[in-house]
């Protein structure tokens, strides 16, 4: 039986750029779209030897905005796919679209032509919040996408929202969840939103009044958390819910450190102990392809300690969680100082274990990335007492630091929380 895989392809063209937008993609670069459609063919086919070497079980079209590029496009690069590799009929094949990118004729192609899954990005119920952000759509639009996706038969959609906007009130939030609900999409991310450098929102708003404090973002994920629970959606990973057996099967691989291959210019790959990503910049990589000169960013071997980084890094960001018997297959090291931090966390709250897995509550999620690095911090310790060449001296056991209490948190979170 050969290996699963998924296949991630960066599209990254957009009508316009939002304003706190820091992923790889382009505005005004509209007429660039069929020469890049023939670099993806032309790359796709290249690569066909090594994609049929596994069975394709997720396809996911991201961006950017696949919706802008067109219904045709997709279509084709998902034909490729298909000729090119061993492509399963049970296949997850999910498209991101915005609400004035996507209509109901090409809803209905698209989903003719095996798309089964549309993440939607509508990020806000509020008109005023969705103009202030740059948003090209109003809500309006966004219901009306969807309605439009369900009348086209798509039957697993997922609805994508931010929270901590400028200017968003705890009531704001509510009333978003309260009417992306009553839609009933199968699944909803909340992300919270983080200013990058760079983005336009950050030079108007980094360090303003106008953003919810901490406080009130933590308050707004935990009442998400707790509200969505009571609607009968999953808390399956930290900024992921969804009803049941709808989790994001191509996302699942990420964070179970499973086989993904990426193609377009930023897009990463990790396939067996082997990781790479191509270069950020369309052109080059257009022109690499075609000349068939490299376009590879980075390029690195993934060794076993770093597979074990990856596993409580990855693994504790979902509601299943790590467990023992995983962990010493993966890890091969001691388990003790990984439980013995888990059951400080579980006397806080923040942990809890569910049969022979431990996994993060809703205040642990909070502040993931504080006691995530606390795990690792007792994993390196265990890896040197069971590697003593790696230390000339000994490595004396160290008392548990636990964090500082949730209220003092909540002022550094989103400084510390792992990047959604």
């Amino acid at each position: 039986m050969k290996k699963r895989l998924g296949i991630y392809i960066h599209i990254p063209f957009c009508a316009s750029k939002c304003g706190y937008c820091d992923f790889y993609s382009l505005a005004g670069c509209d007429h660039m779209m069929p020469e890049y459609q023939e670099a993806l063919l032309a790359h796709l086919e290249e690569s066909g030897h090594a994609i049929r070497g596994y069975e394709v079980d997720s396809i996911y079209f991201g961006g950017g905005t696949p919706s802008f590029y067109g219904a045709d496009r997709i279509v084709e690069l998902l034909d490729a796919l298909k000729l090119n590799g061993n492509v399963r009929l049970d296949s997850e094949v999910t498209l991101e679209a915005n609400p004035d990118s996507i209509s109901l004729n090409a809803l209905k192609l698209l989903r003719q032509e095996g798309v089964n899954r549309l993440s939607i990005g509508v990020q806000a119920a509020d008109n005023d919040l969705l103009k202030l952000i740059g948003r090209r759509h109003n809500f309006q639009q966004a219901q009306k996408a969807f309605q439009d996706a369900r009348r086209a038969g798509f039957e697993n959609i997922s609805m994508d929202l931010i929270y901590g906007l400028p200017s968003q009130t705890k009531g704001d939030w509510a009333s978003t969840l309260a009417k992306i609900v009553e839609m009933h999409p199968e699944h909803i991310s909340c992300y919270g939103l983080k200013l990058e450098p760079g983005t336009p929102m950050y030079a108007e708003y980094a360090g303003s009044a106008i953003l919810p404090d901490d406080d009130e973002q933590a308050d707004m994920y935990s009442y998400a958390a707790e509200m969505l629970e009571r609607y009968g959606y999953k808390h399956y990973e930290v900024s992921n819910f969804c009803a049941p057996g709808y989790e994001s099967r191509h996302n699942l691989k990420y964070w179970n450190l499973d086989d993904y291959m990426g193609f377009g210019p930023g897009s990463h790959s990790c396939v067996g102990n082997l990781r790479y990503s191509f270069v950020k910049d369309l052109k080059r990589y257009i022109s690499g392809v075609s000349r068939k000169v490299s376009i590879i960013d980075e390029y690195e071997q993934v060794d076993t300690l770093e597979r074990a980084v990856e596993y409580i890094m990855l693994g504790m960001r979902t509601s299943n969680g790590i467990s023992e018997q995983d962990y010493r297959l993966r890890c091969q090291s001691d388990w003790k100082p990984i439980l013995r931090v888990l059951r400080a966390f579980a006397e806080k709250g923040w942990a809890e274990q569910t049969g022979d897995r431990w996994h993060f509550t809703v205040p642990g999620f909070l502040i993931s990335n504080t006691l995530i690095n606390i795990m690792l911090e007792a994993q390196a310790g265990s890896r040197l007492e069971n590697i003593p060449w790696l230390e000339e001296e000994p490595v004396p056991e160290k008392d548990l630091q636990l964090p500082k209490g949730e209220t003092e948190l909540f002022t550094e979170l989103y400084e510390q929380k792992v990047n959604s």
